[in-house]
């Protein structure tokens, strides 16, 4: 019997497999008309971990890998291309294959803005999609928060119920069209439509009707692309304060959508940076500089967060009506909502709503500029869940629950951290059961179980006990150092190397049981110390001292002028309620002691009189010190370091006594916290050899104090990292957590 002889592998053919964002992007039919480009066989399909291609051909499987890599369509993004040699099996012509199974590692496409063809065809009357307010294509649409699994495959999402017309499907299988396996094409006769109800009345369509009742002052629940906005006619007054009365929301900005950017510029100076980020793929919120003032929008603070339409039902509306508040669908704080089930005809006096279901609720994020770089508010639709590379696999797969406020859950799988949208404070029952929404969404995508739960080291936050309850061995990260880690994994840096690391923040749990927020650490060799630290003082009230900044003011002047200070927003404070609190301070009683710069902020803002008896949301105070910074003040305050603490009584004394106006001294006390860092950093070179600073913390999401930091350091001579793809805040703390467990192991 003749010997059996293996297949030979040929030069001319080779697989290739493709990681990163590359379905939902339009990857599949980009490598298909590249094949046909050049003239080569065989097939490529979606896989549970990317793109897998076979081709055939003579000698050119390099040149079709560097025109895969260097044209691929502006939304993919390409982490890892593997080329490997493979069998001639003699195919006839290049297809697209069907989806093979398995378990998933590749990644969900974030949600895409309505592009600029699809925008055109949106208002061409002779279009047979004219006016349909689900148009899309291969570039556009929506996509995680229409997700039930993977791979990206229409069977896979919402719009598996919607059977396509047979135009539609010819679209979808035609490689010559813009539609060609469009996972969310429809059009009117076969996809999803939109319904107007008021009154208890139901009817299709009324996209007319809804913008009429904006006209009339009304307030209109819209189903988006996450989740419902709540709308209304931001030059109606009346409008805007009924729409704060049903939100809770005394003074907390609203969001605003423009209907292009000359409509912006009206409203705002925008700079060219925040032009472009504004018409991003992401289109996401901006903070912009008031040029005139819209009343009841952001009072107290000098900008406004305005976006532009990003699916054909905004385009729709907002053609009609130039500018409109454009809030999430809440109640106070808690997750956007995303059926009408779940409350939002109490908001509204109408709904424009859709039969397209939503799997994952997603608010809109919001980003500012400082120093040339985007950082995030917060950070969700368009950008979640783009995948962060941590350039090496750790052994275990790990669940990272974050902290309590502004929260995020992350996983790492694989060598990546997959990190969720914006879920908020965890105090609210339905943002902890956001949480586990998110939890159970990621576990079914990415067939995700982990072997390590991360958490933060204070003992009574929710998300503790929620790890605790997993049944997993559990990894407790202090909340600074977790700040750090996470500049340190989206800059792919390694602890191994000496660093500074600059957290400053509101509120964490610190090593010795205090209120930490003021923090230097040194790194390096894989460890990480705290080195310096802000001067101790009394947070009189505990967790009401945030909420009330005159509390913090009274702690620092009486520290520093061993007395209270009648001024600024002190001598508002009834008289009985001041002397209380000053009594308690000097006893010790319910006056935890901090090293908070956000505390720190919000005392000097109210020994300025900026801040409001009692701010009604998160950094209030801090940011109407920042609102006011003259930009052209030069000098800084006095403070001293000595040993490992950073005093700042000097500074504050120099304030109470600074004659200039608010401005010039809000632009010093910037300065001054700026010269802090630039002294430890100088210290620490001495000491330690640092070169490289990391920036972390929700202190940082203050742009004027992130711009002049950055400046300053990088002028002596320094490297200097800081957020860009991550929020400064609480947001990116369950990254930090999830690296710095993958790099211990996941040892708990």
């Amino acid at each position: 019997m003749a010997a059996m002889v293996a297949p030979k592998v040929e030069q001319r053919a080779r697989r290739i497999h493709v990681s990163g964002i590359v379905q939902g992007v339009g990857f599949r039919p980009f490598v298909y008309r590249l094949a046909k480009d050049m003239g080569l066989k065989g097939f490529v399909r979606n896989t549970p971990h990317g793109v897998e291609i076979h081709i055939e051909g003579d000698g050119a499987s390099r040149s079709f890998v560097e025109r895969l890599r260097g044209s691929a369509p502006p939304n993919a993004r390409i982490d890892r291309i593997e080329v490997l040699p493979d069998t001639d099996q003699g195919y006839a012509d290049f297809t697209i294959d069907t989806t093979s199974g398995g378990e998933a590692t590749v990644f969900a496409p974030p949600d895409l803005f309505l592009c600029g063809e699809c925008f055109d065809e949106l208002f061409t009357p002779s279009d047979r999609r004219y006016r349909y307010p689900f148009i899309n294509c291969t570039n556009c649409g929506p996509r995680y928060t229409i997700i039930r699994g993977l791979p990206y495959d229409r069977v896979n999402t919402t719009m598996k119920v919607f059977r396509m017309c047979p135009r539609c499907d010819g679209e979808y299988r035609d490689p010559s069209d813009r539609r060609f396996h469009a996972e969310p094409n429809a059009c009117p006769d076969c996809g999803p439509g939109v319904f107007f109800t008021e009154g208890g009345e139901k009817v299709p369509g009324g996209i007319e009707r809804a913008v009429e009742r904006l006209r009339q002052g009304m307030l209109l629940a819209l189903k988006g692309m996450g989740g419902f906005h709540l709308l209304c006619d931001a030059r109606n007054a009346r409008a805007v304060e009924r729409l704060r009365d049903l939100k809770q929301r005394e003074r907390k900005p609203f969001a605003l959508m423009a209907r292009d950017l000359e409509t912006v510029e009206a409203v705002a100076d925008v700079t060219g940076d925040e032009k472009a980020v504004l018409l991003s793929a992401q289109r996401p919120i901006v903070l912009v500089r008031k040029r005139t003032q819209i009343e009841g929008i952001s009072p107290g603070i000098p900008t406004y967060g305005i976006m532009l339409p990003y699916t054909p039902l905004h385009a729709l509306i907002m053609e009609r009506i130039p500018l409109v508040v454009a809030t999430s669908a809440n109640l106070r704080e808690g997750p956007i909502l995303k059926d009408e089930s779940e409350g939002v005809r109490e908001l509204s006096d109408c709904l424009l709503t859709h039969n397209r279901d939503i799997v994952m609720r997603c608010d809109d994020s919001v980003l500012k500029l400082a120093a040339g770089r985007r950082i995030f508010v917060r950070r969700a639709r368009g950008f979640v869940p783009e995948p962060l590379g941590i350039n090496f696999e750790g052994r275990n797969r790990i669940l990272s629950l974050g902290g309590e406020l502004k929260n995020t859950v992350s996983i790492l799988k694989d060598g990546y951290i997959i990190t969720s949208q914006y879920l908020g404070d965890m105090k609210d029952l339905g943002n902890r059961q956001y949480l586990e929404e998110v939890i159970a969404h990621f576990s079914t995508l990415y067939a995700f179980v982990p072997d390590v739960v991360t958490c933060d080291l204070h003992p009574d936050f929710t998300t503790t006990r929620m790890a605790e309850g997993w049944g997993k061995p559990v990894v407790r990260v202090q909340h600074h150092m977790a700040h750090v880690f996470a500049v340190l994994a989206e800059h792919g840096l390694s602890p191994e190397e000496p660093f500074l690391g600059v957290a400053l923040d509101g509120v964490g749990y610190g090593e010795d049981g205090r209120i930490w927020g003021g923090e230097f650490f040194v790194g390096g060799r894989g460890m990480i110390q705290r080195a310096f630290h802000v001067r101790y003082v009394p947070q009189q009230g505990g967790d009401l001292a945030t909420l009330e900044p005159w509390r913090m003011a009274l702690g620092y002047t009486m520290d520093a002028l061993g007395k209270p200070v009648r001024m600024g927003v002190l001598a508002t404070v009834d008289e009985k309620k001041l002397t209380a609190a000053g009594n308690a301070i000097r006893q010790g009683v319910n006056s935890p002691l901090t090293s908070s710069v956000g505390r720190l902020f919000d005392a000097v803002s109210a020994i300025l009189g900026i801040a409001p008896l009692r701010i009604d949301y998160e950094a209030e105070a801090a940011m109407r010190l920042e609102g006011i910074a003259c930009e052209d003040a030069q000098e800084y305050y006095p403070f001293e370091v000595r040993g490992d603490e950073i005093d700042m009584r000097e500074t504050i004394r120099a304030v109470v006594e600074d004659t200039a106006p608010p401005a010039v001294i809000s632009g010093k006390f910037h300065n001054t916290i700026a010269q802090v860092i630039l002294t430890v950093c100088e210290a620490s070179r001495k000491r330690y050899g640092i070169q490289r600073v990391i920036l972390s913390g929700g202190v940082f999401l203050n742009a004027v104090l992130l711009a002049r930091a950055i400046t300053s350091l990088r002028e002596m001579g320094v490297e200097v990292y800081a957020p860009e793809k991550l929020s400064p805040g609480d947001e990116a703390i369950s990254v930090g957590q999830a690296y710095f467990a993958a790099l211990n192991r996941g040892e708990a």
